[in-house]
């Protein structure tokens, strides 16, 4: 059985203020923090793909056993050069340039998600906010772990916490209705 949240987000955010103003938020901060995360739970982002077509996925993500341990922080899509990579859902660019030697995207989203993109020439910048499909770069080549000539490496954490993007996908699902014979 799904658990409800104590409180519905709206009334969080009415208690919120008065209680901020009277010092007294420390007195209902477990209620209303568990609230919170239920209702962000619930309200997971769902993301579409950052390339189009639907990329060939070329290496899983293989979550390290440790904070620095060795593993697969995301996922490698196959691409082609200079094929744009889309932004996989809305929210605001935090980071668009050169890190140690490859560009890279950084995008926060609601729930506390940040996806990232990597090779790519970024066509945005810090700030920025961005919509679900919106170009954010073109995929360059230079991931070297990639086992085909050019790849994008695609992550999402929550906080310090790397997550397999592929279940946050949400498929596009196509309905067809047979006809229907009434005699």
């Amino acid at each position: 059985m799904d658990a409800k949240p104590i409180l519905p987000r709206q009334h969080i955010r009415r208690l919120a203020v008065p209680l901020l103003a009277f010092g007294c938020i420390g007195l209902l901060a477990p209620a209303v923090s568990s609230a919170a995360s239920s209702v962000v739970a619930a309200e997971e982002p769902r993301f579409t793909w950052p390339l189009h077509p639907r990329p060939q996925l070329i290496r899983g993500f293989d979550p390290p056993e440790t904070d620095f341990g060795p593993g697969h922080r995301g996922v490698d899509l196959a691409a082609a050069a200079d094929q744009q990579a889309l932004s996989a859902g809305t929210g605001y660019v935090v980071f668009a340039g050169t890190l140690a030697g490859r560009g890279v995207v950084s995008i926060d989203h609601d729930g506390g998600l940040r996806t990232t993109y990597e090779p790519v020439v970024p066509q945005v910048a810090a700030g920025h906010q961005v919509y679900a499909g919106q170009v954010i770069g073109t995929v360059a080549a230079g991931h070297p772990e990639c086992a085909v000539a050019v790849c994008l490496h695609w992550g999402v954490r929550r906080g310090l916490d790397y997550l397999d993007p592929l279940p946050l996908v949400q498929e596009s699902t196509r309905l067809r209705l047979k006809p229907w014979d009434s005699g």
